[in-house]
């Protein structure tokens, strides 16, 4: 029997290293870290482990006991939500700063916890340092944790501290893997109501004000017994209008996050349209090579409209033309009715995005193809054999295909796009680029 795995949370008021700590246990610079307060805003999870324990490491947004509106309140309950689902709670406090009436509220909302709490004093990096820890001991605490996350001194010791309370690994997690699906699109189409519309919880910050979500957020959805990561991302606006320092960073997190997705959802606004940052976005899924789904959102609001769906579908046709072979869902992501076709349509796609033909089926195709359809030659030249054609799969994810011919230079574009497309239809490939590789034989 597998043991669950525990949620390890940081806590603080802003500003006190939280993330700077969360990079530095993880290994990798996953949360972004900036000396302006706020810059985390959303429940930031990582898997972690240590000395062989395995954990869930969650990052959070600066909690202000004292904030009741706007975004420091959505924070404020961004971070309630990871104290009360936690499992053990390390809360940050600015060694430098010493202790402030914020630190001391958030202490007190912890006193009546009955989960372990570890008191870590950051920003205490040098030997002169040590007198500022004495202000603490005024929390009656028994033992404070001394550390600099930004340079590693007395993070062990921390870690140490915390693993008798992590279960041994006695078995392996399920090995199926897990499909990565990144929720993309421009700033205020919805992504993050959509991922907390799926997971049924308030996971992620919504708010109205464009580019609330920052860093790509991660959060694991069961649906009828089988898991999916959704990672939410930052709105990527157009090049000139994105502002240097945190939001470029947050642009470019986002497009990691969809190359190392399988499947990317891109939003689109159903009562705007399609926009030509819409089309770029597009691109970038295309460029990247990543299966993809196209979501119309808000379409609540024009389900009176008879012609609306066909208008829209013909719109989609004339800006994406390279994405035909995307599927499209028409919804609203705060309503869960109209997402019920998402996860099945999720696994037809990333099934074809993995997909992987056997060759003698592959190359049985093929010789009907070109014995229906021959392959271009040259003006005055003869046709050759369909025996001097092959067809391989040499990669999946996605789907890759190298054709051997007697003269590769005689393949034209068009001949590429008509082969990739009746590949499509006898395999059935989904929602998934196709790439062709013209191989001399």
């Amino acid at each position: 029997m597998t043991l669950p795995v525990p949620t390890v949370a940081i806590i603080g008021r802003p500003n006190v290293g939280k993330s700077t700590l969360f990079n530095r246990i993880l290994g990798a610079r996953t949360a972004i870290v900036n000396d302006v307060p706020g810059v985390t805003r959303d429940r930031n999870y990582a898997d972690a482990t240590y000395r062989g324990r395995r954990f869930r490491l969650v990052d959070t947004g600066g909690l202000d006991p004292s904030a009741s509106e706007g975004m420091l309140a959505l924070i404020r309950r961004q971070s309630q939500i990871a104290i009360a689902e936690a499992d053990i709670l390390i809360l940050v406090m600015d060694g430098r700063a010493g202790l402030t009436p914020p630190d001391e509220e958030v202490v007190g909302l912890l006193r009546g916890l009955r989960k372990p709490v570890f008191f870590a004093i950051n920003k205490l990096d040098t030997p002169k340092s040590d007198p500022l820890i004495a202000d603490f001991y005024r929390l009656g605490q028994d033992r404070l944790y001394p550390l600099s996350a930004e340079h590693g001194l007395g993070v062990a010791e921390l870690l140490d501290a915390i693993v008798p309370l992590l279960p041994e690994s006695t078995d392996r997690d399920d090995d199926r893997e897990v499909p990565r699906v990144a929720i993309i699109g421009r700033p205020n189409v919805g992504k993050s109501t959509l991922v907390n519309t799926l997971l049924g919880q308030e996971r992620v910050l919504v708010s109205e004000v464009p580019g609330t979500t920052r860093d790509p957020i991660d959060s694991m959805v069961t649906y009828q017994n089988r898991r999916y990561l959704l990672t939410d991302t930052a709105g990527i606006r157009r090049r000139g209008r994105i502002d240097r320092g945190i939001e470029g960073y947050s642009v470019a997190r986002s497009l990691r996050a969809i190359g190392r997705s399988d499947l990317a959802i891109l939003l689109l606004d159903g009562v705007e349209g399609v926009t030509e940052q819409d089309t770029k976005i597009a691109g970038l899924v295309l460029r990247q090579g990543r299966a993809c789904i196209l979501l119309v959102n808000k379409w609540d609001l024009r389900e009176g409209d008879a012609r609306a769906r066909g208008e829209y579908e013909a719109d989609l046709r004339r800006r994406f033309p390279f994405l035909s072979w995307a599927p499209v869902l028409f919804a609203s992501a705060l309503k869960s009715d109209s997402l019920r076709e998402i996860f099945p349509l999720i696994d037809r796609v990333t099934a074809s995005f993995a997909a992987r033909v056997p060759t003698g089926s592959l190359n049985k195709f093929l010789q009907a193809l070109v014995q229906e359809h021959p392959l271009p030659v040259r003006k005055g030249k003869p046709s050759r054999t369909t025996k001097s054609v092959y067809m391989t799969q040499v990669a999946t994810k996605p789907p890759v295909f190298a054709l051997f011919v007697g003269q590769p230079e005689n393949v034209t574009p068009e001949y590429l796009r008509f082969l990739e497309n009746r590949l499509r239809e006898e395999y059935h490939f989904l929602g998934s680029p196709i790439r062709i590789l013209v191989r001399r034989k």
